[in-house]
């Protein structure tokens, strides 16, 4: 794999930039296609840096409809998610319509622009939330652990009001990012749909505190839960979605602070 570089948008017509660009089927007329597309978005250039490897040039990302990059746009670094040509979708317009509407409750990366292959968004500077996690460790650490995983439930409230599914929150090891502020974000809205029942909060917390390696780390961190109580306060939760039956959720979560 190469080191992290930069190449401006006048050198990725080299087949080895095109690969990824192209992911995973290059094709000189498609690249012209794409290359097309980034100048009328503004892109200047593309940072291959990550650790996931795509073509053997570093990813922030990769995943069945996209790779995700480090770009930047008229000065701004930003992060850049590329259709993959063999994805199971023509363009890139639903995920950005759902990250949008995520957007007015104040969850997710903010969206930038989009074309039919490119979705732009803010760039988090973070890491994963279980890499997060165990890089903790001093005095402070419940309550830092306390204050992100109620951010994280609360974000996910506001899109089981909104009518939103995120849709991939029960197995969230990539869809959760803590900053360097340790502020979460909920990303990566390719499967989220407002045509179905929504699950965030339930998702969430089968991840977090259930059904997931991480649950264990959580509870090292803020002591055991009553399992039974938390699986009735879900139940609950479902058959009437109310702010009360959330409320008690946190408490059983041992995450509320009143």
């Amino acid at each position: 794999m190469r080191a992290n570089e930069l190449v401006h948008l006048e050198q990725l017509n080299e087949e080895a930039y095109g690969r990824v660009v192209c992911y995973p089927r290059y094709s000189v007329e498609e690249l012209r296609k794409r290359l097309k597309e980034l100048r009328k978005l503004g892109v200047t250039a593309i940072e291959f840096s990550g650790k996931k490897v795509v073509s053997g040039l570093p990813a922030l990302g990769k995943g069945c409809v996209g790779i995700v990059v480090t770009a930047y746009r008229r000065n701004e670094k930003v992060a850049m998610k590329i259709r993959r040509v063999d994805a199971d979708r023509t363009r890139m317009q639903h995920e950005a319509e759902m990250l949008k509407k995520a957007n007015t409750v104040s969850v997710g990366p903010c969206l930038l622009d989009v074309s039919d292959n490119f979705l732009i968004m803010k760039f988090i500077e973070g890491m994963l939330f279980p890499e997060w996690i165990h890089t903790l460790s001093g005095r402070g650490t419940k309550f830092r652990v306390q204050r992100v995983l109620r951010n994280v439930l609360e974000q996910s409230w506001r899109l089981d009001e909104l009518g939103l599914d995120h849709g991939e929150l029960s197995r969230a090891p990539k869809h959760i990012i803590a900053d360097a502020d340790g502020k979460p974000w909920i990303v990566d809205f390719e499967s989220a749909s407002v045509n179905r029942k929504v699950s965030n909060v339930t998702s969430t917390c089968h991840y977090l505190f259930i059904g997931s390696p991480i649950a264990k780390a959580i509870q090292t961190e803020l002591g055991q839960l009553d399992r039974a109580k938390l699986i009735q306060a879900l139940r609950n939760y479902k058959q009437n979605r109310t702010r009360e039956s959330f409320e008690t959720i946190l408490k059983v979560c041992l995450l509320q602070t009143s």
